[in-house]
């Protein structure tokens, strides 16, 4: 058969890609002017948590996954608008 195109994902990079789609197929039943604003918040969300979480703490990945799917299917709902992003601060050791 014929080569990949890319490097081999493990399983959780598979589940986030796989959330992240989700978001963006969601965004695409709301109105152009929600559209954007969810594709922006889903976007700097991803973003900010690929710079600033460990690779290594999937307990930490495993829980913004879990928190990432609720939310996905509250935008699934069709009397939901839009979504926020949470500032979560974690505490100094």
């Amino acid at each position: 058969m014929g080569a990949s195109s890319g490097p081999r994902l493990s399983g959780m990079q598979r589940q986030v890609l796989s959330l992240y789609r989700g978001f963006l197929r969601a965004a695409h039943s709301k109105s152009i002017e929600d559209r954007r604003k969810i594709e922006s918040v889903v976007s700097a969300e991803f973003r900010h948590n690929a710079k600033h979480v460990d690779r290594k703490n999937f307990l930490y990945i495993e829980y913004l996954l879990r928190r990432g799917k609720k939310q996905l299917d509250q935008l699934k709902s069709p009397d939901i608008i839009g979504l926020s992003s949470l500032d979560v601060k974690h505490p100094k050791p």
